[in-house]
């Protein structure tokens, strides 16, 4: 399977040709020059992957801009956990 160019893949793409890689690299079954191009795609992906989420952050910054509300707050797991009860 022919490879796509990393700014034509979608977040989503990213995601599951990095997980693919991954699970490539975790067999061992690969020789090292092999592993080592998977490996730099895999870190070529996880930076396209990044930045395409901070760019749908800022985006979402910028729509509660519009909207009257300046600040994101971060969520915070652990206090979810303890409103509903459940255990990390």
């Amino acid at each position: 399977m022919a490879k796509k160019k990393l700014a034509n893949l979608s977040f989503e793409e990213s995601l599951s040709e990095l997980d693919t890689i991954v699970q490539s690299l975790e067999q061992g079954e690969l020789n090292l020059e092999e592993s080592m191009a998977l490996f730099e795609r895999g870190l070529n992906l996880s930076q396209v992957s990044q930045s395409k989420l901070q760019a749908a952050e800022q985006k979402v910054k910028i729509l509660l801009e519009k909207n009257g509300e300046q600040q994101l707050s971060d969520f915070d797991v652990t206090e979810d956990m303890q409103n509903t009860g459940e255990n990390l």
